[in-house]
């Protein structure tokens, strides 16, 4: 049904979520690191892709 989103993409999102309180406590903690903010961002790019083809 379009419209809505199944388990395995709100999990992902939720993971992103998770993994950018993670670096940014990281970030804070102990200093930028350049490769955890682009893992990061490819992370998010992966689960926008998953949500814009589950409910397009």
């Amino acid at each position: 049904m379009a419209g809505t989103t199944d388990s395995s993409t709100k999990t992902m999102g939720v993971l992103t979520m998770g993994a950018l309180v993670m670096v940014s406590a990281y970030t804070v903690a102990l200093g930028s690191n350049g490769w955890l903010w682009f893992g990061w961002v490819v992370l998010g790019l992966i689960t926008l892709a998953l949500v814009v083809t589950r409910t397009g």
